[in-house]
């Protein structure tokens, strides 16, 4: 179910004084994604909302608050950490992975690739570089998101390819929100592109959020996400028309549809924006028959899995 909250009324003002043209002001954004939400990263005021408390799947969005329990603890950023067996194991995806065992990089190394190029075995070394290891990384994620009131969510491991790692769009936000204030988390997630030694050879790594490549938005802390049980995830913060941002679009389906969702918010806010046209001419995916799409979604506006919230302590 689509929200809308007072914005409305300060657009409706915005048209009144001429500022803002009629067609665009009164239509909010028709999202493709299942779940989303936006909110005034400032005053925690929601914009709009779209089942925004269904808990689902979040795929790589885990990536931020692996980020987060890591920095709390405040390991050696410099310190040495060997990719092992156990890392593939954890955070075996069908992806082509280049980080291999026996791979040996800096704690803020891989950092960065979890955050920016959502590299699973980076997220999982770093769990298991934890104090105490992988079972206590998992409760100082879940301890986190308790401590963060986010009521819908829980945490099994760090990668994100586990589809227990659930959560809401509300929930997310809040994420999000507390997540900017890391420093580390806003600057290795908003990274475009970086290079890495890795067993001797320089292999490059790049954002996996097209609009951070792109450098047509202005984006403070970028994450995504992807697992056949959550379909396409993205979270931002950002400035749309001098108003920062948090942006959570869960369940796209589609290679293009989130970035496209994000567009399409940033067409109703901040009117004369126009989407590059190299991104608009991307090839599109071959449509689905309609007994494939209906097969996929669910009476409820596709929320394709909505996992139990967890019990409360």
């Amino acid at each position: 179910m689509k929200k809308l909250s007072r914005w409305s009324a300060v657009v409706a003002a915005l048209v009144w004084a001429g500022v803002m043209p009629p067609a665009q002001a009164a239509e909010a954004p028709d999202l493709k994604s299942a779940a989303a939400l936006i909110m005034d990263a400032e005053t925690g005021e929601v914009l709009y909302g779209k089942n925004e408390g269904a808990v689902v799947p979040i795929a790589s969005i885990t990536k931020i608050m692996t980020a987060m329990v890591t920095l709390d603890a405040g390991l050696p950023l410099d310190e040495p950490i060997t990719v092992t067996a156990d890392d593939v194991e954890a955070g075996a995806a069908k992806r082509r992975a280049r980080l291999a065992v026996g791979a040996t990089l800096t704690r803020a190394e891989f950092l960065q690739l979890a955050l920016m190029a959502s590299e699973n075995r980076a997220a999982a070394a770093l769990g298991r570089a934890y104090p105490g290891g992988m079972d206590a990384f998992v409760n100082a994620m879940n301890a986190k998101a308790h401590e963060l009131e986010m009521a819908g969510s829980r945490f099994v491991e760090p990668t994100g390819v586990s589809s227990e790692n659930g959560s809401s769009a509300g929930d997310l936000a809040k994420l999000v929100r507390a997540a900017k204030a890391y420093p580390l988390i806003a600057e290795y997630s908003t990274m475009p592109n970086a290079d890495y030694t890795i067993r001797g050879k320089r292999v490059a790594f790049v954002n996996t959020n097209g609009l951070v490549r792109g450098g047509n938005w202005e984006i403070g802390l970028s994450k995504t996400g992807f697992i056949n049980a959550a379909g396409r995830c993205l979270v931002m913060q950002a400035k749309v028309a001098t108003r920062s941002l948090i942006i959570v679009l869960l369940d796209s389906v589609g290679k293009y549809t989130r970035i496209g969702d994000a567009n399409r918010i940033r067409q109703w806010l901040e009117p004369g924006f126009m989407p590059p046209v190299a991104a608009a001419a991307k090839p599109r995916a071959k449509p689905k028959s309609p007994a494939a799409v209906q097969s996929q979604r669910t009476p409820a506006g596709r929320v394709r899995t909505e996992l139990k919230a967890p019990t409360p302590q």
